[in-house]
C-alpha cells in the first residue's frame, strides 16, 4: 500500500504558486515503538504555512524535497503508549494520507460533534482568538477592537468575542463582499476594505472613538495605521503578519516604533497560542457553550482531496477563504 504525499520541491521567490509544490507516492510508513500510525482526515491550511517556507519561526525551516508540513486531525490505526487505535489525534502530520509520530508528539481529542470544529472554533484558530483576545488583549465592555485579516479563520472568531465582551469592533478585510458578510452575518459594527484608496480615512471613519485593542493579523501598512488610531495605553495582540509572507519582505518595519509605542504607552505582545495549552480544554468547553448558544457562529471553508492542497494554500494567501479554510484528505471511519 502506498502513501501519497504532497512535497514541498521549489523554493518560491515571490507569490506563492502550485508548481512549488509535487504530488508523489512513497511506501506505507511504519511505526517504530511508542510510535502511533496516523490516517490523515482535515489539513489545517493555514498563513504560517508560507513562512514556514522563508526560515526558521516556531518551527525549523522546510528544505526542499520535504513532505509539506501541516497541522490535521488524524485518526490512529496502530496506537501506542495509551493512544487506542481508532481514536482521533491532532498533530503535524503533513500533507500526506499517512504519518508515523511519537506519541508523545499528538494531543487526544475527545471529539463531541462534528469534527470539523476542531479544525475551526476548537482548534488553533479559535483558541487562538479566544488567548490573545482575551488574555493579551484583555478588552473591556466599551472599547473598540479593530481586527485585521477580520474574514479569515482567526479574525471572524476575535470580532465575535470581542462583541460577545460588549465591545464595539471595527473589521478590515480585502473586498466589499467580506466586509457585507462581517456586518450583516456576523454583527461587526463596521468593516473597511483595505484595497479602497481611501483606507485610512475610512479606517478613521469606522473608528470615531479611535481603537483600545488592535488584533494584528497581518503587519505592514495596516499596523503602521492601527499604531496611529490607538489610544493611549492601547494594546495590540500580534498574532501574525500575512503581508510579509507571501513575497520579498519588507525593507523597513512600520512608522511609529517605538515613538507611538513610547508617547501612547502602548502594549504590544506577540501570540503563540501554545504558550496556553494547559488551559485548552476549558477554553474549548467555553466556546462549545456559546456555539450551542448560538452566541459564536462557525464559518469554515472546507476543500475535497489531497490534490486540492496545493491550490488550497495560495488561494489563501490570494485572500479567497472566508472563515477557516481546511482540506478534507479522508473520511472518518
Amino acid at each position: 500500500m502506498q502513501n501519497r504525499q504532497i512535497r514541498y520541491v521549489k523554493r518560491p521567490t515571490g507569490a506563492l504558486g502550485v508548481d512549488t509544490f509535487e504530488l508523489g507516492e512513497a511506501p506505507m510508513p511504519q511505526p517504530a515503538a511508542g510510535e502511533v500510525l496516523c490516517r490523515n482526515l482535515l489539513v489545517s491550511i493555514d498563513p504560517a504555512n508560507r513562512a514556514w517556507m522563508q526560515g526558521a519561526t516556531y518551527r525549523s525551516q522546510l528544505n526542499e524535497g520535504d513532505v509539506m508540513a501541516g497541522y490535521g486531525l488524524a485518526e490512529v490505526i496502530e496506537g501506542a503508549d495509551g493512544i487506542a487505535a481508532g481514536s482521533i489525534v491532532g498533530g503535524d502530520f503533513g500533507w500526506q494520507e499517512y504519518a508515523v509520530l511519537p506519541a508523545g508528539q499528538v494531543e487526544p481529542l475527545a471529539v463531541e460533534g462534528e469534527l470539523s470544529h476542531y479544525m475551526s472554533i476548537l482548534g488553533i484558530t479559535g483558541l487562538t482568538a479566544y488567548f490573545g483576545l482575551l488574555s493579551v488583549g484583555r478588552p473591556a465592555a466599551g472599547e473598540t477592537v479593530l481586527v485585521s485579516g477580520a474574514a479569515g479563520a482567526t479574525g471572524n472568531v476575535v470580532g465575535q468575542l470581542a462583541k460577545l465582551h460588549g465591545c464595539r469592533v471595527v473589521g478590515i478585510v480585502g473586498n466589499a463582499e467580506k466586509a457585507a458578510f462581517l456586518t450583516d452575518e456576523l454583527g461587526f459594527d463596521a468593516a473597511v476594505n483595505y484595497r479602497s484608496e481611501t483606507y485610512y480615512q475610512d479606517l478613521k471613519a469606522a473608528c470615531p472613538d479611535r481603537v483600545d485593542v488592535y488584533f494584528d493579523n497581518v503587519g505592514g501598512q495596516t499596523l503602521e495605521y492601527a499604531l496611529r488610531l490607538l489610544n493611549q495605553h492601547g494594546r495590540i495582540v500580534c498574532c501574525g503578519s500575512v503581508s510579509a509572507y507571501d513575497g520579498e519582505a519588507p525593507e523597513a518595519g512600520p512608522r511609529g516604533v517605538p515613538g507611538l509605542i513610547t508617547t501612547k504607552r502602548i502594549r504590544m505582545e506577540g501570540l503563540l497560542v501554545f504558550d496556553f495549552q494547559d488551559e485548552f480544554d476549558q477554553a474549548r468547553a467555553q466556546l462549545r457553550s456559546w456555539v450551542e448558544d448560538g452566541k459564536v457562529k462557525v464559518v469554515q471553508d472546507v476543500l475535497e482531496g489531497i490534490e486540492q492542497l496545493p491550490q488550497a494554500l495560495v488561494g489563501l494567501l490570494a485572500g479567497e477563504n472566508v472563515g477557516k479554510r481546511m482540506v478534507r484528505v479522508a473520511e472518518q471511519s
